[in-house]
């Protein structure tokens, strides 16, 4: 099963509960002009007339907005391009949550994924280090759906 970008905005956008006034506040922290129409079309299923194919580029720019929105700007400034990975998505939400390693496991429990530490510190390993591993569409989804899981639940007993 082959996550799209538009799932990936989507499932993030329904376990943080976020409004479409805070992704657009999101992408506009990181300088790209969204509007609430285009984002409605991203948002949309497929099968209807006016979705829009999210590129990589607005999904990557919302993962750095949620990460700004939620933590605040960082220094560091990036010229180069870099190629948007299933690794690199987890690492972004990683850091716009704050999650420590225990509570990556936790969610990824959630979906019904055990993995070791050693498993999970791979995912965050540079890919040019022997003990990389790729991060599966698969894998990715459950991460998602664990923290839907978690968010759902956390939102349940208030």
């Amino acid at each position: 099963m082959r996550l799209t970008t538009n799932e990936i905005i989507y499932k993030i956008q329904k376990a943080l509960s976020l409004s479409h006034e805070e992704i657009i506040k999101a992408y506009g922290l990181e300088g790209y002009e969204m509007t609430k129409d285009h984002l409605e079309s991203l948002l949309k299923r497929s099968q209807d007339n006016s979705f829009m194919i999210a590129t990589y580029e607005e999904l990557g720019i919302f993962l750095d907005g949620l990460v700004t929105l939620r933590r605040g700007s960082s220094p560091v400034l990036v010229d180069e391009e870099v190629l948007l990975t299933n690794n690199l998505i987890l690492k972004k939400l990683r850091i716009a949550l704050d999650l420590k390693e225990y509570e990556l496991r936790i969610l990824f429990a959630l979906a019904d994924v055990e993995l070791t530490k050693q498993q999970l510190a791979s995912l965050f390993r540079k890919e040019n280090h022997k003990n990389f591993k790729p991060c599966s569409d698969e894998l990715l989804g459950s991460f998602l759906n664990g923290l839907d899981e978690f968010y759902f639940a956390g939102n349940e007993l208030e």
